[in-house]
This record gives structure tokens, sequence and C-alpha cells, in this order.
């Protein structure tokens, strides 16, 4: 009866931090939580595990100290009887409370308060038993009983703590939600292949990290809204996911990233206007494209119609290409003659 006593009492400094964690876990993210404060509802149901395997260590002890010396076995009366079974009564209620709470909120914290509930009216069972046994002749099923209590708060306590640990250590979603998200992105209009796809959990919601690979030549505009469309669908597939995060590749940057050693755009830019210096060329372009593919360069250069009547098409292309040639990270180029640039 004094475990389950202890028991109980653990349960009030349990709800104290029940509540403080879902009061805060609550709130939206900021500058300093930008992924949110779910964590603080993992926290507190790490800490209510660890609590509770500390409660049963030292009931444990208790009892098994106890059973090694008779003369310290309580002699219980009728009236703990009659508590035990309050308790019984009270905890289960309290149980199927908290329970559709959790459901309705989809609450791990409030879920795992509702079995800690369940625990308490489990162990009451025991306690109940415990005592009619010593009252009816047999003084150890007391010590027993609480010994019994003790391991199952210690379940209970591990069952908590462990998925709350593996939570804080940033781990993934389960497989199944897994394959099914993958499935809802790789169905989105432009997505060719799906890599580097990353998960971790804040509480009852999700993070999501990922790669898709587009069409080489897309235009960002498009490649943006295919990152949208994406995002759209794994919210859709996961009710629980609350940030995704969608990198564009041209090409599987897990295969080849031979494109990193490239130079970046000024450096190319400055190249390119070092070869056409002098020539009217350096007039003409309107625009250039780059894009980086397989560790190459493809450059698509604009020029405007008018540039027709002074300069043929396969002459400006040649000169293109001799410039080009010097570089060994160049690749193909294209020119297109067009007034809406």
């Amino acid at each position: 009866m004094l475990a389950d006593g202890v028991h109980s009492l653990s349960d009030l400094l349990s709800d104290i931090l029940v509540w403080f964690a879902a009061k805060h876990s609550a709130a939206a993210p900021d500058a300093e939580h930008p992924y949110g404060h779910g964590r603080y509802e993992t926290a507190a149901t790490l800490g209510l595990g660890v609590f509770l395997i500390i409660i049963a260590v030292s009931i444990i002890m208790d009892a098994i100290a106890r059973l090694f010396n008779p003369a310290s076995l309580l002699k219980p009366e009728f009236i703990t009887l009659i508590i035990a079974a309050v308790s019984i009564v009270a905890n289960e209620a309290l149980y199927w409370y908290t329970i559709l709470v959790a459901n309705k909120y989809d609450s791990i914290m409030l879920k795992a308060n509702a079995w800690h509930h369940r625990s308490d009216a489990v162990s009451s069972i025991i306690v109940l038993l415990g005592i009619a046994g010593t009252m009816a002749g047999l003084p150890y099923l007391d010590a027993i009983a609480a010994v019994l209590v003790g391991v199952m708060i210690a379940y209970i306590g591990f069952k908590l703590a462990a998925p709350a640990l593996e939570e804080l250590v940033d781990k993934g979603m389960e497989e199944e939600k897994l394959e099914s998200l993958k499935s809802a992105i790789k169905n989105v209009d432009g997505v060719q292949s799906l890599h580097t796809f990353r998960t971790r959990k804040h509480g009852p919601t999700a993070s999501v990290d990922l790669h898709i690979q587009v069409e080489p030549f897309l235009s960002v505009s498009e490649g943006h809204m295919v990152a949208v469309a994406v995002e759209n669908a794994a919210r859709k597939a996961g009710n629980d996911i609350a940030d995704v995060t969608v990198h564009i590749d041209p090409e599987d940057d897990e295969l080849n990233d031979a494109s990193r050693s490239l130079p970046a755009r000024g450096e190319v830019l400055i190249i390119l206007q070092k070869a056409f210096s002098g020539s009217d060329c350096e007039m003409l372009i309107k625009k250039i494209q780059l894009h980086y593919l397989a560790g190459k360069i493809h450059v698509d250069f604009y020029l405007p119609l008018s540039c027709l009547k002074t300069h043929k098409s396969d002459d400006l292309k040649s000169l293109i290409d001799r410039t080009l040639a010097n570089f060994e990270y160049f690749a193909e180029s294209r020119v297109f003659f067009t007034d809406n640039v």
C-alpha cells in the first residue's frame, strides 16, 4: 500500500510536468525555436519515463529488504482494502478521460500520461490482492505485490522513455509512413526521381528534407512550382508533417556531383566577356543562361533578331564555339534569336 501511495504521489508530480510541457509545446515557432516547441512534449515524456523508473527501483529495493526481514512486514487493516478499491476505480476513470483527450489532440505526452494512470489502476489491483492475502495469513504477499508493482512501473517507464529518447536523437518517421510519403511525392508531375530523403520528429509533428530530380533545362520558376507541388503532396500524405524542405536537382547529386568544382556565374561571365571583347558580338548578347550538368557548363546565348541582318547565324555560332573550346569545362552551346528577353 505504501508503494502504491508513492506511485500515486509521483502521478501528481508527473501531471504538473505534463501540464507545463503541454502549455509550452503548443507555442508557435519563434526565432529561437524555428521548428516549433514540440520537443518540450518529448522531453517531458522522457522525464516522466525516467521518473517512473527511479520510483520503481526504490519500491523494489524496499520490498526486497522487507522480504529478508520478516519482522518488518506490515499487517494491513480492512480500511486499506477499501482505499485500494477506490484507487482502482479512480485511476481507471482518469485513464479513460486522459486517453480520449490524447486521441483528440494526437498528443504522445497525454497518451503516455493516460497509460501512467492505467498502470496505477493495475498496480492497485495487485496491491488489493497482496493486502487480501496478507490479511488471510500470508504476510509475504504484501511485499511480493510491492515488487510486482515496482516491476510494472519500471516497464511502463521504459516504454515511455525509450521512444522519447529516440526522438530527441532525431530518429526518423516509421517505415510505413515513409513509403506512403515517398509514393505521394514521386507521383507529383515533374518529379523524375527522389533521393536524399530525411525526416525527424518534433513531438506530435515531423519535418521532412528531400532532394528531387527534375528535367535538367527546367526554368527556375517552373522548378519552384514543382517544389511547391511536392510540399503540398507531402503535407496531404501525412497530416502530422509541419515542415517540408525541397531541394531541386537537375541530376542525381548523390551519384554525380562533379559540377561542384566548376566556376560560378560571375567568373564565367568574365571569361566570356574577355573572349568577345572588341567584337561587335559583345554588344549583341542580351542574355546568357548557364546549365551545370555532369561536370560541364552548357551555355545558352540569347541574341536579338535584328543581328541576323548583319551577321549569319552560323558565323555567330562558330565564334562562340571557338571561344568555349579554349576551356575544358564548357560543353555545348546554343544560340537563340529573340526580342522577348
